[in-house]
């Protein structure tokens, strides 16, 4: 494959203008749209706590409240054939694709209904018809098979691109690097987007990262990068509409830092003893993306009463995933026995 010779490494915030990479600014429509979809994240992911505080759903279960902004403003930039691929705090990802909240809940409880048939569990779903590869659960092992998706977009030449999601403290890994390299040595169409909510698993970036402006980790490589504020949506889609055109025009990977923040622990057993209430709620009061995303409706003159009919519209597909994530049945034992090996066509 022949290479393409890249423009080097670029740093920096991405400006809120509010515009897209037309000029266009979004309409009310895409505004409300927006907000609709990171208010399902929301509440699913406030009643996925609250499942599994009653002890119906088991293991492992990270939330992904705080950072709906990234997930919902990434799908806006994708193309149909597109691939996205992350690591366990999945829920968010998979709704934003489109894939169905009572199936997505009912998997996270191990029931037949589940996406998966209730054998991944809250770490481990995946969705082809969505384009949506699986949340995994070792950490920055998506990062690899993101890269492969990218590889096999190349072969193709099908004009797809890998959105490949990782954290802070999945920038740390030695696969990341390798990945890195094998993509920009190959001009592979994949966007790393990492999503630094500060804490990894439960150390500061400060303490675990020589390097914390992560955005600036593929310039040893020749890869682009830049920082973005992961709360607001718009700057998501703008930075994402950017880094989506880079790399399906043939110019290799392109790394997003998002500047996110996570409200709850780690996982669902984390008390979060690490930071301060005071600090989660200063970010809470001053940063919250579904808040920042409301007063632009506001300002656009959405109503008070619009804005309850989606609450009240998204509170029943939640309570209505709820109930069907309670009541499918278990998994049949001979399920144990399937989807463990390709059968090869006779």
């Amino acid at each position: 494959m022949a290479r393409t010779p890249k423009s080097g490494p670029s740093e920096g915030k991405t400006p809120d203008t509010g515009v897209n990479r037309k000029g266009r600014a979004p309409d009310k429509a895409q505004l409300t749209q927006w907000y609709r979809d990171m208010l399902l994240i929301r509440r699913f992911e406030e009643r996925a706590g609250q499942l599994y505080g009653m002890g119906l759903i088991g293991g492992f279960c990270h939330l992904y409240i705080g950072q709906e902004a990234i997930a919902v403003g990434m799908e806006t930039v994708k193309k149909p054939g597109d691939q996205i691929i992350t690591g366990y705090r999945d829920h968010g990802h998979m709704l934003a694709a489109g894939m169905d909240p009572k199936e997505v809940m009912a998997e996270l409880t191990g029931r037949a209904g589940g996406s998966s048939k209730g054998k991944g569990g809250s770490m481990h779903m995946f969705s082809t018809e969505a384009g949506f590869y699986g949340g995994h659960g070792i950490v920055g092992a998506q990062v690899s098979l993101g890269t492969g998706l990218a590889l096999a977009d190349r072969y193709r030449g099908d004009g797809r691109v890998s959105f490949t999601y990782f954290g802070d403290g999945a920038a740390n890994q030695g696969q990341v690097y390798e990945s890195f390299n094998m993509a920009e040595l190959w001009s592979l169409p994949v966007v790393y987007v990492i999503e630094n909510n500060q804490y990894a698993m439960g150390t500061s970036i400060e303490r675990s990262a020589s390097e914390t402006r992560l955005h600036r980790r593929g310039i040893s490589f020749n890869i682009p990068g830049e920082e973005v504020d992961g709360m607001d949506v718009l700057a998501v889609v703008e930075a994402g509409a950017k880094a989506a055109e880079h790399a399906r025009s043939g110019k290799g990977p392109y790394i997003l830092e998002m500047k996110t923040y996570r409200y709850r622990g780690h996982s669902m057993s984390d008390p979060a003893k690490y930071r301060t209430k005071e600090e989660v709620d200063e970010v809470k009061k001053t940063r919250d993306p579904i808040e920042h995303l409301r007063e632009r409706l506001e300002k656009a003159k959405v109503s008070e009463e619009d804005l309850k009919a989606i609450d009240a519209e998204v509170k029943k597909i939640v309570a209505e995933a709820a109930e069907f994530a309670r009541t499918s049945p278990e998994p049949d034992p001979s399920e144990l026995y399937t989807d463990v090996y390709l059968e090869a066509a006779q």
